[in-house]
């Protein structure tokens, strides 16, 4: 057997479900309407197009 890091990555194939996640920063105006705030969530790539519409 060949020699392995200590902290060489051996699991890289195991962590495929975390590709798929994106961060998605939503601007929303306050009541006022003078200024904004920022909304952040951690969503699936293919519903960013349903959480930005709502």
């Amino acid at each position: 057997m060949a020699k392995q890091s200590k902290n060489q990555r051996t699991n890289r194939g195991q962590n495929t479900e975390e590709k798929n996640m994106v961060k998605v920063i939503k601007p929303v105006t306050s009541k006022t309407g003078r200024s904004y705030a920022f909304r952040e969530k951690i969503v699936h790539k293919d519903k960013v197009q349903e959480y930005l519409n709502n």
